[in-house]
């Protein structure tokens, strides 16, 4: 497997009761984690640039906001 030097906080990980409940949206299409105290909905899209729609465990996954992840993969307007 190859390294893409993502460095995965194992604290992201163990946060959460369940797998499913690390997810903002637990069965949907989206990988972004669920907002919480230690994990909140303050970061920017790198792709948009709007504000709070990504957490910092998001932004160490170099995820992108759900509308632009719908967009680039056609689920999109």
């Amino acid at each position: 497997m190859p390294d893409y030097g993502d460095e995965i906080n194992i604290e992201d990980e163990q946060a959460y009761g369940s797998s499913r409940e690390q997810f903002a949206n637990p069965g949907g299409r989206s990988a972004l984690r669920a907002a919480t105290g230690t994990n909140p909905r303050n970061q920017p899209c790198p792709t948009c640039k709007k504000p709070n729609k990504l957490t910092p465990a998001d932004v160490r996954r170099h995820y992108q906001c759900d509308d632009c992840a719908d967009r680039e993969e056609g689920w999109g307007d």
